[in-house]
This record gives structure tokens, sequence and C-alpha cells, in this order.
């Protein structure tokens, strides 16, 4: 009996190549839930066949702690995605929500399981999940922000904050999620009866977030409902002021999503307003970089000029170079900052 394939097995071009092409629309999507899993493995496959036949792209981590999940469903199967969901009594009433903007954001479906679906990296005994933080409603979180004695915290990686943060934000000098909680902690050492305002993407790293702060003496914990998604769709819809500025970072191919029209960051080449997160166009490279455009159009995307001259080899060339490590041209080697290797999706 042939076994089932329960994995990608297409190269990335002709994923792309395929995404391009499609000729309905999609809905990017996010959800998660701190909840017991008692079979990962099992429930990975299930979604994994459930979710092929819809054809929804997109990266869901699964682990006995809950799931975190990220995806694209084609439009017209999206009441069928959400039944595939609503069916598990575990996962029924689990907020879902929609991107702010859409654009391409995945090519292809990879579920995994993960031993977190948040890699803290911190000892179960720091947390307790069966104590949160009080989620605040936009409003609610807005309010809060007004008052004295309050600090907001952003609970992301640094190079997200650089496009798109609140107003007065503490902005946490790391690069991954494993280095976060331990440094929250020790900024807000002293501040431990003082109310702490907590914001994220959507919210899943909050949830943690908040548990390991109050089981570490924080005693006026509070975070953002449905993260900085929920709000930028409740600020619109009830006409409220947003007191994020600027962009919303994403792990996906569309890198950002305005939320408002100010650009808060800088071109990290010429230093001109810049909000536009890209993959350096070295495929030996890959940092994460904000460029303006005057500088794609002088480095072709690329993040450097040695950058940019290697990747105009022809790639045979390129790929003999990089089997030698004293030979590839990549910033990733010396730069302390090795930022997340992002797909991109070719739109041309």
């Amino acid at each position: 009996m042939k076994k089932e394939t329960l994995y990608n097995k297409k190269n990335r071009l002709d994923l792309e190549n395929e995404l391009k092409n499609e000729t309905f629309s999609r809905v990017t999507c996010s959800f998660y839930r701190y909840v017991f899993i008692e079979n990962p493995e099992l429930l990975r496959d299930e979604l994994y066949r459930e979710w092929s036949t819809l054809q929804i792209f997109g990266r869901i981590y699964i682990a006995s702690e809950g799931i975190n999940a990220q995806l694209s469903c084609p439009e017209n199967n999206w009441n069928l995605f959400v039944d595939t969901i609503r069916s598990r009594d575990f996962l029924n009433n689990i907020p879902i929500k929609k991107a702010i903007q859409d654009g391409a954001s995945f090519y292809k479906l990879t579920i995994k399981v993960k031993e977190e679906i948040v890699k803290y990296n911190v000892d179960k005994g720091d947390y307790d999940m069966n104590h949160v933080g009080k989620h605040l409603s936009a409003k609610e979180f807005n309010s809060k922000l007004e008052e004295d004695n309050t600090l907001v915290v952003d609970m992301r990686n640094y190079y997200e904050s650089e496009v798109g943060r609140f107003e007065n934000a503490i902005i946490p000098d790391v690069d991954t999620s494993r280095d976060l909680l331990p440094e929250v902690k020790s900024l807000l050492n002293g501040h431990e009866e003082d109310e702490i305002l907590l914001y994220c993407t959507g919210g899943i790293r909050c949830e943690k977030a908040s548990a390991y702060l109050i089981k570490n003496g924080f005693s006026n914990v509070n975070q953002l409902q449905g993260g900085i998604i929920q709000y930028a769709h409740d600020i619109k819809s009830q006409g409220l002021d947003s007191k994020f500025l600027g962009k919303n970072f994403v792990f996906d191919a569309r890198m950002g999503e305005r939320v408002t029209n100010d650009i808060i960051g800088e071109c990290h080449q010429c230093g001109r307003p810049a909000d536009k997160h890209l993959d350096c166009g070295n495929e030996a490279c890959h940092i994460l970089f904000i460029q303006c455009d005057k500088c794609y159009k002088e480095y072709d995307g690329c993040c450097t000029k040695e950058c940019k001259d290697f990747a105009s080899l022809p790639i045979e060339e390129q790929r003999i170079l990089r089997k030698d490590p004293e030979k590839v041209v990549s910033q990733t080697r010396y730069s302390s900052r090795v930022k997340p290797k992002l797909t991109r999706i070719n739109q041309s």
C-alpha cells in the first residue's frame, strides 16, 4: 500500500507560479489557542489532509500546549475552512482574525509539530497559563494609555517595532522570542505594582508573556485583545483614534500591513524615511532590512553593493562560490543581528 504524502513535494518556483496564476481571491487570517492537545501529530495529519483539499496555504505550529496558525484560504472555501475549525470542540469559538491588508502571503501549506507554539524557552515553572493578563479591547487599551503610571510594552522583536508601534512603548532590544521574556522582566524591574500594557501582532506572544510576568510578581498585567491586527480592525469599525503608528510587521511574504500613514522607520542604507522590509536579493544572504525606493533601484533590492555584485553573477557561479565560506558574500556572516529569512513571492 502506497504511503500517504502529507507534505509538499513541489519546488518553490512552481508553487509561486501556481499562486500567481490563480483565478480566485484569497483571505489571509490567523488564530491561536493555548489548549491541551493530547496527540499533536494526529491533529497535524488531520488538518493537513483537510486543508490541502481546500487549497489552504500557510504556516501552522501545533504542540501539546496549543495551536498557532497563519494561513491563506481561497475565498470560495472560507466557510468550509471555518467548518474544519468549529467541528473540533477544543477549537470551537476560537477567534479568527482576518488580515488588515490582503495580498500574496503564503505559497504552500506547512504544518509542524513543535515543543512550543511560540519559542520562548522558559521553564514551565515560570508561568501558569491559567493566570494570564486581563484582555483589553481597543477602546479600553486607548484609555489605559492615557493614565499615569501605565507602561506599554512591545512584545515583539525590535525590527518589528521599527516600522510600527504604539506611542511611548518600551521596545525590548531583542532579535528572537527566546530572549524576550527575561529582557522584559529586567526592563520592568521596580514597576511590579504599576499597570502594564502588553501588545503584539495577534495576541499569542502576550498570552504566555502575561502569565510569565504575573508568576514573576507583576500584579497588574493587561494585554491587547487580538493584538495589533484586531486593534486595526476595531479602530476602523468603531471610529477610534489610532494610538498605533505605522505598519504592522507580519512573518509572511507581505512583510507588513499598513495601519496608519505614518512612516516611522528609516532606510538602513541612506536614512531616508522608509518602512518597507525586504529580504536581501542575494540568495546567499537573506538578511531582513528596510530599504527606500531610491536605494532599491541603486542596490537591486540587496542590502549592500557587495551583495548586489554577488547576486548579479551567473547562478552556477554563485552556487560554486557558496560552497566556500571564504568566498560567499552574505551580511548574515558579519551581522550580530541575523534576522529571519522570509520567502519573497515574485509578483512581477
